[in-house]
């Protein structure tokens, strides 16, 4: 009808919210950032920059020297001051890059300079000392990868953790910027190792391990799990067909392709490595600085490993043998040792009897390198073993942190900073299963407060000390808080054990009370500087057993519970 209102009901478009895709759930919650902790650590460190440091400092003072001043031909054979370059080519060439940094006040303040003993003032501290804090960039940008990397909310969480307690650990703190070395880079490409690992990115892996390795061969304690790891997941097809020959199933086990350019890549680091020196027919003396056996086996200071409760025992039975007559005779008949030995008091009242040579113990059997070698090998092959046979990226790291744990504790002059080639691996582990924070906890309050020792000034006694414990107060906490736990562990079994992991961990207070006043005490009694090495002992002894407890724990979990080594969801 004509002008009759019309009225028209309103449209109303049900618009239901698009459901959030995955990639936008991953950029969601991965908003965690390393970057506050990094100023903070920044911070502290610049503070100590004029604090204590060891001999390491001028022994990476007279590597930069060698390298600036003389030709490569001649970098692994000059010997002018006892501390010779003895790391591998790509730390060679890293102290060169960096002398050819040196401002002129710092070169004209003698730290290029080749001398039996380095002379140098502020200067030389402050570039050395920028050197670190700048190269631990490689470390944080490597965690901060690890993190992006999460796969969810909860991952995101755990991985925060982990990569926080590993930025702001004591280790590093002790070891790189107040002993001084240059571990927060070293750690950083192994980090981007176990990352690649996790993303599959097996030539990445490949590269970075071949790089570090040409930094520091010290990493090739863990060079079997990453070998079987890679050969196993990117390089063996294990799947055969009935239907076909034996011959043709054996030669499709191996992914050709793959093989050529994992090793294709793997030649080319070594090669631009070494290449040099093969030219110069240098190799000899490179690997005999590499490698030098001639060295005992505990360093000055025994790392708290199986060679410490060893050597503990060996000084413990003197002890019994001078002291109590009746025992005499049945440790002779069961140890079969020299008594004549025992009357030399020059061997008795040696601290270490073997920071260079061999090593003499005057009632236990004396341990060879081949035995040290035989017993590393064999725990590193039984960790290889599930590897191989479940290659997955949990299995890789747990078989890293058996491989660490197997030659730090029975590898030949182990030095106590090599703990933190157990403690990285292990960290990745910890937010999967609160039955690995067992294992873990005593690994790094062992571990770190077995550092203590290498600083032994009392400014920075206060600074290694109250770190650490905030430290494992911060961290123990957090880990609870993100780690699952386990039905079976819901009882009073896990309970029971938990205290008595931390009661000995409470145990580590009053050796440190004890050690500290023997310290500040020694001046005024001579008994107890005639003890000066016990407080060594005390360390390594306790800290020793605490991580073979780790050892154990974790070995247990890695063979007998398989729930724990599916990789994450």
């Amino acid at each position: 009808m004509v002008g009759q209102k019309v009225e028209i009901p309103p449209i109303t478009v049900d618009v239901k919210e698009k459901p959030t895709s995955d990639t936008e759930k991953k950029v969601k919650h991965n908003n965690y950032s390393l970057f506050n902790i990094w100023v903070i650590s920044l911070t502290l460190k610049v503070l100590l920059a004029v604090g204590y440091h060891s001999t390491d400092f001028d022994v990476h003072r007279n590597w930069l020297a060698i390298t600036y001043n003389l030709p490569l031909s001649k970098w692994y054979i000059e010997k002018t001051s006892q501390w010779t370059l003895d790391y591998p080519p790509y730390f060679a060439y890293f102290e060169w890059f960096l002398s050819q940094l040196t401002p002129p006040i710092v070169r004209s303040d003698g730290c290029l300079n080749i001398v039996e003993k380095g002379a140098y003032g502020l200067p030389t501290v402050y570039f050395q000392r920028a050197s670190v804090i700048v190269t631990e960039v490689v470390l944080f940008l490597a965690l901060q990868w690890y993190m992006d990397a999460s796969r969810s909310h909860a991952g995101s969480r755990r991985a925060f953790v982990a990569a926080a307690s590993l930025a702001l650990s004591p280790g590093l703190l002790i070891i790189d910027h107040i002993h001084f070395q240059y571990n927060g880079m070293m750690y950083g490409l192994l980090v981007l190792t176990i990352v690649s690992a996790k993303l599959e990115k097996y030539l990445m892996c490949g590269f970075c391990f071949a790089v570090l390795l040409c930094f520091k061969h010290i990493y090739l304690y863990l060079a079997p799990a990453v070998f079987v790891y890679l050969l196993r997941a990117y390089c063996l097809n294990l799947s055969f067909s009935s239907k076909k020959s034996a011959l043709v199933n054996l030669v499709g086990m191996v992914r050709w392709m793959n093989l050529i350019k994992l090793g294709s890549i793997v030649v080319s680091v070594f090669a631009v490595a070494f290449g040099p020196f093969v030219y110069y027919n240098e190799i000899p003396d490179v690997l005999a600085r590499l490698f030098p056996f001639s060295r005992g086996l505990t360093h000055a200071y025994w790392a708290p490993n199986v060679w410490a409760i060893y050597s503990f025992f060996d000084r413990l039975l003197i002890q019994v043998y001078n002291r109590v007559p009746l025992s005499q005779y049945p440790l002779q008949k069961v140890f079969q040792f020299d008594p004549n030995l025992l009357k030399n008091t020059k061997l008795v009242n040696s601290s270490t009897r073997g920071i260079v040579g061999d090593i003499e113990f005057l009632i236990l059997p004396t341990i060879t390198p081949k035995l040290t070698f035989l017993l590393t090998l064999f725990y590193q092959v039984m960790a290889l073993i599930p590897l191989f046979l479940q290659p997955n990226f949990r299995r890789f790291v747990g078989a890293l942190t058996l491989c660490g744990y197997a030659s730090f504790l029975f590898g030949w002059h182990v030095h106590e900073k090599a703990i933190l080639i157990v403690i990285f691996p292990i960290t990745f582990l910890v937010g999967r299963d609160k039955r690995i924070l067992g294992p873990f906890n005593l690994l790094v309050t062992c571990g770190y407060v077995s550092l203590f020792p290498l600083i032994f000034t009392c400014n920075e006694w206060l600074v290694k000390v109250v770190f650490t414990i905030l430290w494992y107060i911060i961290f123990y906490f957090n880990f609870r808080k993100v780690v699952k736990l386990p039905k079976q562990l819901e009882g009073t079994g896990g309970i029971i054990l938990d205290r008595v992991i931390n009661g000995y961990i409470l145990g580590l207070i009053p050796v440190v009370a004890v050690t500290s006043l023997l310290d500040i005490f020694e001046h005024k009694f001579e008994i107890l500087r005639k003890l000066q090495f016990m407080k060594l002992m005390i360390y390594s002894v306790y800290c020793g057993i605490g991580i073979i407890s780790s050892w154990n724990g974790f070995s247990w979990l890695y063979f007998l519970d398989e729930s724990i080594w599916d990789d994450e969801i």
